[in-house]
């Protein structure tokens, strides 16, 4: 089971470089970073994951750095570790912008990069960036496609109800083939499992149980194969927020046997604090997995 560890990078974290490093050093796998690139003053949308109980969105979240940024920083002070972002909204971006970020990166990186992508749950941070957000799954779904267009032909073009461009030369193209691997970060099965299995790379949803795990997995593989996909090519990892002791040897044990082959821990404490030590105080994690 490989071990990764997700930050919430803010003006307090410190310096990117430095805290992926000790995160290369500690022994895991790869090194996600959040996005949020603008909160709403205000907005009357519930947030159920809310810390407080209230319902609000976390004050952080309107700090986060932009991620691209921030595993720049990441990719040329490591040499082995994964970078991914954890999640990027794909509708709220430029596809083409985004394209050249990620193939830098990891042309940079020497083929490091890994895109977790989601399309929010927030319609006032939506709204905000020109977002339809009855229609967002079918934005994302354009903007994978493109992507993938962009980063694979001499010739790239996309027409599509929100992304669209005529024939442009596009370059450099990364280093992975046939490119970095696109993961799905949409949390509820219930809708996840079609569009990870149509058009997706995997899957890293929130909090997902390994039962879940075990229930899910084997139906997206079969949708896959029903579509003409390698299912066997698909990655499925889960991000969790560490309680004590959790997740335990037996945990650990029991997503790898549902066909989990990632955990990603949050390093919440990031946010406000040294992000060198929010890495360091879910490293025990590593550790268990290695058991």
């Amino acid at each position: 089971m490989d071990i990764g560890v997700s930050v919430f990078l803010t003006e307090h974290s410190g310096e990117p470089g430095a805290i992926a490093q000790a995160a290369e050093n500690l022994g895991f796998e790869s090194f996600w970073v959040a996005e949020h690139l603008v909160i709403p003053a205000s907005y009357t949308t519930y947030y159920p994951r809310s810390p407080t109980g209230d319902g609000k969105v976390p004050e952080f979240f309107a700090h986060l750095a932009d991620p691209f940024v921030a595993l720049a920083a990441a990719a040329q002070a490591t040499d082995t570790i994964k970078l991914g972002t954890g999640i990027c909204l794909l509708p709220e971006r430029d596809t083409i912008t985004t394209a050249k970020a990620i193939a830098s990166l990891d042309l940079y990186s020497n083929g490091r990069m890994i895109i977790g992508a989601g399309a929010g749950w927030f319609p006032e941070e939506a709204e905000i960036m020109g977002v339809h957000f009855k229609k967002r799954w079918k934005h994302l779904r354009e903007s994978v496609e493109a992507l993938r267009e962009l980063w694979t032909t001499e010739e790239s073009s996309y027409a599509g109800e929100f992304v669209n461009f005529p024939p442009v030369k596009f370059f450099p193209k990364p280093v992975q083939k046939p490119y970095p691997p696109i993961l799905l970060g949409a949390h509820d099965p219930k809708y996840a499992i079609k569009r990870v299995a149509q058009y997706a790379d995997g899957w890293c949803p929130a909090n997902l149980t390994p039962e879940q795990a075990k229930e899910t997995l084997p139906k997206i593989k079969r949708l896959a194969r029903e579509g003409g996909r390698d299912a066997d090519q698909l990655e499925f990892s889960v991000m969790l927020v560490p309680q004590g002791d959790d997740p335990t040897v037996d945990t650990i044990k029991q997503y790898a046997e549902a066909g989990v082959t990632r955990l990603v821990v949050a390093a919440l404490a990031s946010a406000s604090g040294s992000g060198i030590e929010a890495v360091k105080s879910v490293a025990p994690v590593v550790e268990r997995a290695q058991r």
